[in-house]
């Protein structure tokens, strides 16, 4: 196979200058001419020039070809060489020298370019972004990094506040949602809603109450033990059980301090503290509960049904992160309710000296039996006045006494439980010790209303101490072992302060409850809250209602003790049984 020849094309040499001679000044033959002319580019002008001269622009890529009655005949926007086109009238368009009185034919053949780079925007309040501005100049590579990374960070952080909005309208959604179908009581279809009152209204509502009168103190207490002070979280100590000794949860209208009390016409509304803490603290309350209330002649008692929400005490129910919706889930709404009040009950009596003195006062506590082994626990009957011929008697409890400055004082003992600090996101074997403030103001967001209340009856019953301990499970999985890591004392008007807590507010929430009740004629009510709505309303029901067939899962007196077994499926008397044995052998390695 014979390859073609190839051909090579002359080239004529310059000896005046660089680049290609000019075909005028070629006086050689006419082929040297054609060739001359045959290498140079059309319409591109070219200036003999040496290498100590600057070299101006080489092709114009920035010119607007979009009008196409002004474009050139030669030259097309899809023509590579219009760029390159530096006749009189790519001249004249570009630069406006026709316009300006220049001459076209001597400026062709020179001009000068700016070579200096655009100015850059001055970022501040006066500069906004147009992005129609300089669209026909091409932008400068860093600049155009820069913008690139601000609106990838602008669509990364768009991307994550939706994802955050949409987790938590959804976690929002199904809380209300869940609890709308969760009421504290079930509404019957006969009964006749008489008020539904919205929490808004609570704010505005203000009482100033007077001292109040004591009547009687019931019952005996144990000393406090401050040992339990020094209890840090490197030094935690077990909670023990005491499954031997016997807590009361009892209503007003079963109470016969109270009714003796109002067959002597001491007062015409009675409660107990628990009631009225409900009530003072309804604003900061998510999960619904429920009063019954009793009008009888000119008398009013508030009272609570067997195996009610409020004997339970609520976790995390002013947190936004929800909770499992089983029933058997040991995180769960109820069954952590059963847990902390287990926690609350044990702790109230492991904190005591234990040497068998007690503080006794006028009469002995009017629900226990002879030789029954009781919880320390006094009962203070006192009366407060709400009008002039309207008086309040409630029953107000305290857990324990101390001396303090050589005087008798009187404490509440409370603890806050632990479950898993992945759902409060503060560790408190990690965090007590150094951060205190951080986990107190955690529980006050989590658990607002509970410590409300907790306040509330301190207040109510006078205490001049109130102890809150720091309780945590063993491990997050084992609801059944617990320790103590702290143990913090707080005055309550100190505290109620602290966290917002007004007591005419407090006070005028009952008494507006109490005047809107006197004007009920007689017979039986029920105050519910609402599950899903910041509101309260009256029910007109009918007398032999909550009694065997209105009970909703009434709880015996051992499961308020005990958390509730996991698995156990109508067995939990075989289990209880079983369990028996493992708690002595508890108790007697931990004594």
């Amino acid at each position: 196979m014979v390859a073609e020849a190839f051909e090579f094309v002359a080239v004529p040499f310059n000896s005046d200058g660089w680049g290609p001679p000019d075909a005028s000044d070629v006086s050689s033959s006419a082929s040297s001419t054609s060739v001359a002319a045959a290498n140079l580019l059309p319409n591109v002008p070219f200036a003999s020039f040496s290498r100590s001269d600057k070299l101006g622009r080489v092709a114009d890529w920035t010119r607007n070809l979009s009008n196409p009655s002004a474009r050139p005949p030669t030259g097309s926007k899809s023509d590579p060489s219009a760029v390159f086109d530096f006749s009189a009238f790519a001249i004249d368009e570009g630069f406006g020298l026709t316009s300006s009185g220049g001459n076209a034919d001597e400026d062709a053949a020179f001009r000068l370019v700016d070579g200096k780079p655009p100015p850059r925007p001055k970022f501040g309040p006066k500069w906004r972004f147009n992005p129609h501005h300089n669209r026909n100049q091409l932008p400068q590579r860093r600049d155009e990094e820069v913008e690139a990374k601000k609106r990838d960070a602008e669509k990364e952080r768009a991307r994550r506040d939706r994802l955050y909005n949409l987790n938590r309208n959804n976690i929002h959604h199904q809380r209300r949602e869940a609890a709308a179908f969760k009421s504290s009581v079930d509404i019957q279809p006969e009964w006749n809603m008489l008020e539904q009152i919205p929490f808004s209204t609570f704010s505005k509502l203000s009482f100033a109450v007077q001292e109040p009168e004591d009547l009687l103190l019931c019952g005996g207490l144990e000393y406090y033990n401050r040992v339990h002070d020094r209890i840090t979280p490197k030094n935690e100590r077990r909670l023990e059980r005491f499954k031997n000794r016997n807590f009361f949860k009892v209503t007003t209208s079963d109470d016969p301090v109270i009714r003796r009390l109002a067959k002597e016409d001491k007062a015409t509304v009675f409660a107990t503290d628990a009631i009225l803490a409900a009530l003072m603290c309804a604003p900061r309350s998510v999960y619904s509960w429920d009063i019954v209330i009793q009008r009888v002649g000119n008398k009013l008692f508030f009272d609570k049904r067997d195996g009610s929400q409020l004997d339970l005490l609520s976790v995390h129910e002013t947190s936004q992160e929800p909770l499992p919706e089983a029933k058997d889930d040991i995180n769960s709404a109820y069954s952590l309710g059963v847990e902390a009040a287990y926690i609350n009950q044990n702790f109230s009596q492991q904190v005591l000296v234990r040497d068998g003195k007690k503080e006794t006062f006028d009469e002995a506590n009017p629900f226990a039996n002879e030789g029954e082994e009781i919880a320390s626990v006094a009962y203070r009957y006192r009366r407060w006045k709400l009008a002039d011929d309207m008086h309040l008697v409630a029953r107000c409890e305290l857990q324990s006494v101390a001396e303090l400055n050589n005087q008798r004082s009187f404490l509440t003992l409370n603890a806050l439980n632990e479950f898993d600090p992945k759902y409060s996101g503060v560790d408190w074997r990690q965090k007590l010790e150094t951060q205190r403030g951080a986990v107190l103001a955690t529980e006050l967001k989590n658990n607002g209303n509970k410590l409300a209340k907790w306040t509330a009856q301190a207040l109510l019953a006078n205490a001049d101490m109130m102890k809150i301990g720091f309780v945590s499970r063993v491990h997050p999985r084992d609801h059944f072992n617990h320790v103590i890591l702290s143990v913090l004392g707080y005055k309550p008007k100190d505290f109620a302060g602290q966290i917002n807590l007004n007591t005419s507010n407090m006070w005028g929430i009952v008494k507006s409850i109490v005047d809107l009740c006197m004007k009920l004629s007689e017979g039986k009510y029920v105050l519910v809250k609402d599950p899903s709505k910041p509101q309260v309303r009256i029910y007109e029901v009918p007398p032999d209602a909550f009694e065997n067939d209105y009970v909703e899962e009434p709880l015996p007196e051992d499961e308020q003790v005990q958390p509730p077994e996991e698995n156990a499926e109508g067995a939990e008397a075989t289990v209880a049984a079983a369990k028996e044995p493992e708690d002595k052998k508890a108790d007697e390695g931990q004594a």
